[in-house]
C-alpha cells in the first residue's frame, strides 16, 4: 500500500511500481483538503497499477522517473521481441563477417569491438541506441590520444572505429525490423594525403649511403612501387627472371603471410634493369633458402620496424634528408615513373591500382611539373600544325 507523506509542509505520493519504491511530489500544501486529494488520487494511482493500465507520465509529467521507466519498457519490450543486446549481436555478426575478410582486417575490427565498442554500448539493447548517444560517442574518440605522442585519434581512425558501428546497426535494423539510429551520419572528412617522395638525386644519395647488405632491399622499393608488406613477403617463386616480373600475391602482415590488400593489389610489376641485376645479386645471398628474397641470416622474414629503426631513419640522417615514412619509397617509384612520361594506366597497374583516380589524386602536383602535362605539349602543337596565317579563309 501506498502512503500519502508530509515532506517540508508539502505532500508526496510515495508507492510502488514495477518493483521500484517512486516517490513523486504532489506540489500541495498539507492540509486536510489537499490530503483528501491526495488520498484519492493514489487509490486511482494504485488500482491502474493494479489493472497495468496506469501511465506514469500522465501523473508526474515532470518526473525524471518518466524516461527512465519508459527506457525499462522499451528494453523489457525488446526482449521479448528476442532483441539482443549490442554485445550479444555485435559477437554474432563478428563471426559471421570475418570469413569474408583478410586476417589483418579482421584483427582491426576485433580490437575497434574490444576497446571501444563493446565497452560503450555491450550491454545496451541494439534498438536502444540513439543518433545522440552514436554522436556523443563519436566526440568522446576525437579527444583520445593517438598514437606517436599525438593528442587526438587521427580522423582515419575514428572513421575505423565507426564503420563496424555503422554496420552493425544497419544489420541489426534489418534482422529485427527498428529503425536504424545511423541516419545522416556522414565519415569525418580525413586530410588529403600528403606524400614526400624523393627526387631522383635523392634517392642516388641515400642508395650511396645505405649499409650495402640493404641497398638490393631499397633499390627494390625505390624501383618497383611495391608496399612495405609486399616486399618484406616477397618470396623467390614469385620473381620470374624469365619474363622479368616480379608477381605479387602475398603480403607479410603483422608476422603473417596473407593474401593481398585488395584484389587490384595482386598484379605482374616490371622488373626494370636497376632492379633486374639488383635480384640477381641478392639471389646469390639468400637464394639458397628458397624463401623470402629478403630475409635474415637464419631465412625469416626481415621485421619492417627494426629496418626502419636502423636503416631507414638513419640513413636519411646520414645524406640530410628529412624524416619521412619509409612508405615514400612506393610514392617515389610513381612520382619518377610520371617523370618520365609513362603512360598512366600502365604507372596505375604497376602500383596494384585498378583506376588511375587515385594516381591523380595523390600525385596532381606532381603531374604538370614532372610530366610536363601542363599545357605545354598543346602550345608547341599548335604552333607547328595550325596555319593561323593571313591566307586562312573565313568561312561564310
Amino acid at each position: 500500500m501506498g502512503t500519502v507523506a508530509n515532506r517540508n509542509g508539502v505532500l508526496y505520493f510515495d508507492f510502488r511500481y514495477r518493483g521500484q519504491r517512486c516517490r513523486e511530489s504532489a506540489s500541495l500544501a498539507d492540509t486536510p483538503a489537499n490530503r483528501r486529494r491526495c488520498e484519492e488520487a493514489l487509490r486511482r494511482m494504485e488500482a491502474q497499477i493494479a489493472l497495468g493500465s496506469f501511465d506514469y507520465a500522465a501523473y508526474f509529467p515532470d518526473s525524471g522517473r518518466v524516461g527512465r521507466l519508459a527506457e525499462v519498457e522499451s528494453r523489457r519490450q525488446a526482449k521479448l521481441a528476442g532483441v539482443p543486446t549490442f554485445s550479444e549481436f555485435a559477437e554474432l555478426w563478428f563471426a559471421e563477417k570475418s570469413v569474408e575478410w583478410r586476417r589483418s582486417y579482421s584483427d582491426t575490427v576485433r580490437i575497434s569491438l574490444d576497446k571501444q565498442l563493446l565497452p560503450a554500448f555491450g550491454a545496451r539493447l541494439i534498438s536502444a541506441l540513439t543518433k545522440a548517444e552514436i554522436l556523443a560517442f563519436r566526440a568522446g574518440l576525437a579527444r583520445l590520444p593517438g598514437r606517436g605522442g599525438s593528442p587526438h585519434l587521427s580522423t582515419s581512425r575514428i572513421n575505423h572505429i565507426m564503420t563496424p558501428l555503422r554496420m552493425i546497426l544497419t544489420e541489426g535494423a534489418d534482422r529485427y525490423g527498428f529503425d536504424s539510429p545511423w541516419r545522416n551520419i556522414k565519415a569525418l572528412k580525413e586530410p588529403r594525403t600528403r606524400v614526400d617522395p624523393l627526387s631522383l638525386d635523392e634517392v642516388n644519395a641515400f642508395l650511396g649511403r645505405v649499409r650495402p647488405d640493404m641497398r638490393n632491399y631499397y633499390l627494390t622499393r625505390f624501383f618497383t612501387g611495391l608496399r612495405s608488406s609486399e616486399v618484406d613477403g616477397l618470396l623467390w617463386k614469385y620473381v620470374d627472371f624469365a619474363r622479368r616480373q616480379i608477381l605479387v600475391r602475398e603480403a607479410l602482415v603483422n608476422g603473417r603471410m596473407e593474401k593481398t590488400k585488395t584484389d587490384g593489389s595482386e598484379r605482374e610489376i616490371v622488373m626494370n634493369s636497376i632492379v633486374f641485376e639488383a635480384l640477381r645479386r641478392q639471389h646469390e645471398a639468400t637464394g639458397k633458402h628458397g624463401g623470402y628474397v629478403f630475409s635474415s641470416l637464419d631465412g625469416n622474414p626481415l621485421i619492417n620496424c627494426n629496418v626502419t629503426k636502423r636503416v631507414w631513419y638513419p640513413t636519411l640522417s646520414l645524406v640530410g634528408l628529412s624524416p619521412r615514412r619509409p612508405y615514400e619509397t612506393r610514392h617515389t617509384a610513381a612520382t619518377l615513373w610520371l617523370a618520365s612520361g609513362e603512360n598512366p594506366e600502365w604507372i596505375a597497374r604497376q602500383m596494384g591500382h585498378t583506376t588511375t583516380e587515385m594516381l591523380f589524386r595523390i600525385y596532381s602536383r606532381y603531374v604538370p611539373n614532372l610530366t610536363r602535362k601542363d599545357g605545354s605539349a598543346f602550345e608547341r602543337l599548335l604552333q607547328s600544325g595550325l596555319n593561323a596565317g593571313p591566307e586562312m579563309v573565313e568561312a561564310d
